[in-house]
């Protein structure tokens, strides 16, 4: 007597309908969706059934008009992404740049620039060398991230790998290390850091042209080889190099639908190689290269992305207190994770 396997099939969780609604909103056909339903277990009769009440909700109804309006919205971002493809978009440097046409030319239109000249009489420049930071703060409690390493989400998950260390003992992991990406003081160190090293931000200029007197910007120390992936920061922000050299990749705001964004202000592309195969909606995406020389502030506009890869030992002071509106954070969505 023969026996007849029984097939188990499962039911359709709510997992399930959410990807239901998501695909048919990003116009997937139904017969496709039922197929790939069926090959995961559901039944067949279920998964027909489930794409069937999905298609006839008000609630799928009332996204679909929402998902109208973001289609529109995208289609205007995207005007600009396609004109920057008509010409190499390329990072200009600009000596002394006035505070007006700071304001007038980058500040107001959202487009980056370095800065040359602003640092020449920085004391910070001579005198922050490995010897004198050791000599002079070594003693000093610090918070260093350590053990980026082993995590691919290091930038993520920083609040989990924050360690406390003798400042002397961090500089020489620093002078010893060559080139690593394990550990790295960043501003998200900056709670503990700010009264251990305040008397280093006397030896970097105020830049009144820019900034407001009364602010006070964040310290950045780590080897050569240090990267901070691909990014938007939620403020504008200038990168004041002190020491050592950055290789710095830029994308302009108008392409985030193409970055593949799914969490807070972070994208799986990976900086160091882009993967068009997985994730082929970069393939047209303009990347603007360039390298941050000692003496150079670079203004980061609000929402561009940016990887940081480290070249040398460098020593960053970034600053976030311009004298002009800066405040973008309270309008930021609540819902980090998209």
């Amino acid at each position: 007597m023969k026996r007849h396997a029984v097939v188990q099939t499962i039911g359709v969780s709510d997992a399930w309908r959410s990807w239901i609604a998501e695909n048919l909103i990003l116009g997937s056909r139904p017969d496709t969706l039922a197929g790939i339903l069926i090959q995961s277990g559901i039944g067949a009769r279920d998964a027909h059934a489930e794409i069937a009440a999905a298609l006839h909700s008000p609630y799928l109804k009332g996204v679909s008009r929402l998902h109208n309006r973001l289609a529109k919205r995208d289609w205007v971002i995207g005007i600009q992404s396609q004109l920057n493809r008509l010409a190499p978009v390329e990072l200009p440097r600009r000596a002394r740049l006035s505070g007006a046409e700071f304001l007038d030319q980058h500040y107001r239109r959202n487009l980056p620039v370095i800065i040359t000249g602003m640092l020449d009489d920085c004391a910070a420049r001579g005198k922050w060398t490995l010897d004198y930071l050791g000599a002079q703060l070594g003693d000093r409690m610090v918070e260093v991230q350590f053990g980026r390493s082993a995590d691919p989400d290091y930038e993520m998950n920083s609040q989990s790998h924050k360690r406390r260390m003798r400042f002397g003992e961090y500089v020489a992991l620093v002078r010893d290390s060559g080139h690593t990406n394990d550990f790295y003081m960043t501003a998200n160190n900056d709670g503990q850091n700010r009264e251990s090293l305040q008397e280093l931000m006397a030896d970097v200029p105020p830049l009144p042209e820019y900034l407001n007197p009364e602010g006070r910007g964040f310290f950045w120390f780590g080897p050569a080889g240090t990267i901070t992936p691909f990014h938007h920061d939620l403020t504008n922000n200038f990168m004041i190099q002190i020491a050592g050299r950055k290789r710095v990749r830029l994308i302009a705001p108008c392409d985030t639908p193409k970055l593949y964004n799914q969490r807070h202000c972070f994208t799986p592309v990976d900086g160091r190689n882009i993967d068009l195969q997985r994730f082929p909606m970069m393939a047209d995406v303009p990347v603007i290269d360039c390298v941050l020389e000692p003496g150079e502030i670079l203004f980061l506009p609000v929402g561009w992305w940016h990887f940081v890869e480290a070249l040398d030992i460098t020593i960053t002071i970034s600053a976030t207190h311009f004298k002009w509106d800066n405040d973008f954070y309270s309008r930021y969505p609540n819902n980090h994770d998209f």
